[in-house]
């Protein structure tokens, strides 16, 4: 077994346009003194990252890795959640997608997805200029509009729609793979990757490609009443990433999974800081561990209530005091009689 590394921190949620948070320099400053010790960077925000230029330069690499190292921390992974939004969006959304993309793009759905794709490659080659071995992203959406299904969805729809999904990925799933860097969707509501089953779908129709993997995130499983611990028995082999996120789950009598059009503060599922929520981060911690979890255990603080410094804060201690240190040896080693195959078969009394 494998003690997972950590606490770290995904940082999309803390950039801002006031010190520290403005530059990667004074807020990887910020989350060391907090305690992290590794930080996920956004490669949408320039503030952190050129993704472009890090795709082309290993020197330029080199400089970022000065930049974190310099302040006691690691890179653990890029992000491309909404690059690889883009990759896929169905025509309803492209108006709300557009502030994704670059404003030249807006209006532009073709173009918008050749550009996101072509952020991806970056983001493999980028991945590997850093020593990087894994990668998080989001899938896309072509199939949500007809997630309940009413009218019922035309036959054979689902399965062009894996089909369609995963003809545009497999370029970038070849890019990550000559790069030899694992591609890790989170599995969340609004992509079409968004569960065990959908995920499985479109692990088939990528032919079972081995870039094709899973960022680990019980939040988004607790809102969908979906069995966050099972679901680590049944796809450990997948989990390369790990977003240490809370959530709660209250329904009403008004209320349920979809949430009433609500604001996310009045919603009966909704995101809370560590510690406040319902999710069982101890068996989440010790499955992980028990399977051989390698990867970092990231922060990623979403919360309707409290506010993101004190979230941070707290995130750190969380964490750390979750990490559990895997033992070099079994409990009951004391009472070894050792080994010898004379003796065990005087035991089995042959």
């Amino acid at each position: 077994m494998k003690t997972i590394k950590g606490p770290a921190i995904f940082l999309a949620q803390f950039m801002g346009d006031q010190p520290p948070f403005d530059n990667l320099k004074t807020i990887c400053k910020w989350v060391a003194s907090l305690g992290y010790k590794g930080v996920q960077i956004p490669t949408w925000d320039s503030r952190c990252i050129d993704l472009q230029k890090a795709a082309e330069s290993k020197d330029y690499c080199d400089e970022i890795k000065g930049i974190v190292d310099s302040c006691g921390l690691q890179i653990t992974e890029l992000s491309t959640h909404l690059q690889g939004q883009l990759v896929a969006v169905h025509p309803a959304y492209n108006d709300m997608f557009d502030g994704f993309a670059p404003k030249a793009l807006h209006g532009k759905p073709a173009e918008r997805t050749a550009w996101a794709v072509e952020q991806l490659k970056y983001a493999a080659k980028a991945s590997k200029n850093l020593g990087l071995n894994a990668h998080a992203s989001f899938s896309g959406a072509l199939m949500w509009h007809t997630v309940y299904p009413w009218p019922q969805r035309p036959a054979g729809l689902v399965d062009d729609g894996f089909k369609e999904l995963a003809k545009r990925w497999l370029p970038i799933l070849n890019a990550f793979d000559k790069a030899g860097v694992d591609v890790c969707y989170e599995l969340h509501p609004g992509e079409d990757l968004h569960d065990g089953i959908t995920f499985e779908r479109f692990y088939e129709a990528t032919g079972k490609h081995a870039r094709c993997n899973i960022l680990y995130d019980p939040s988004h499983f607790v809102l969908q009443q979906l069995d966050y611990l099972q679901f680590i028995d049944f796809y450990h082999t997948f989990i390369k990433m790990f977003h240490v996120k809370d959530a709660e789950f209250n329904p009403t009598g008004k209320s349920g999974v979809y949430g009433g059009y609500q604001d996310w503060v009045n919603r009966p599922g909704r995101f809370r800081s560590l510690g406040d929520g319902q999710v069982d981060f101890k068996t989440i911690f010790s499955k992980l561990t028990q399977y051989d979890y390698a990867g970092w255990a990231v922060l990623e603080w979403e919360c309707a209530i409290k506010h993101p410094e004190q979230g941070a804060a707290e995130g750190a201690p969380f964490i750390q005091n979750h990490i559990i240190r895997v033992t070099e040896r079994a409990f009951d080693d004391f009472a070894a009689t050792g080994k010898d195959a004379k003796f065990n078969k005087k035991v089995l009394g042959i």
